[in-house]
């Protein structure tokens, strides 16, 4: 091979490396017998999420892995595989295994998690969860709750002395 096609396949495979780095979460998919619109379906989806959803080859998905540290993921990096990036821990799971549900050529394989190599088990795990904004508002909620209830029962007691006095 000639030094041009060696040094962007170097540039390929640290890109690659880096978003695995830099993802909050990477999840490797089989995406054999999706057609054309099931897949531009499943891109969109994942785009409004913020994720970044590229299909590369398989020997330079494999060395980024290893160049990564993620070498338990080599062994998932076999056959027609798509890798999706995403900005939070679990917009790619949830996204990607909704899309699984109604479309069976959609085989989540394993991906990495805060830069540790989780399976399909802690994949599917991840999609039950709601996105980012949808775990603050049940936090918040959390939080409210005593101050709520504390507030009907002050109330409670108010509408009770002036019941009595009247």
């Amino acid at each position: 091979m000639n030094e041009a096609v060696i040094n962007s396949k170097k540039a390929v495979v640290s890109e690659i490396a880096e978003k695995m780095k830099n993802a909050e979460s990477t999840v490797v998919v089989e995406y054999r017998g999706l057609s054309v619109a099931e897949s531009t379906a499943l891109r969109r989806e994942l785009r409004s999420e913020g994720v970044e959803f590229k299909v590369y080859k398989n020997s330079l998905a494999q060395r980024a892995a290893q160049e990564a540290g993620a070498d338990d993921l080599v062994k998932d990096l076999i056959g027609p595989n798509a890798i999706a990036f995403g900005p939070d821990a679990v917009a790619p799971a949830r996204v990607l295994a909704k899309f699984a549900k109604d479309h069976e050529a959609l085989v989540l394989k394993s991906g990495i998690v805060e830069g540790k190599v989780v399976g399909l088990d802690t994949i599917q795990k991840l999609a039950t969860l709601p996105n980012r904004e949808g775990m603050i508002a049940k936090f918040m909620g959390c939080l409210q709750s005593p101050v709520r209830k504390f507030a009907c029962a002050v109330n409670a007691v108010k509408e009770q002395k002036e019941s009595a006095e009247a």
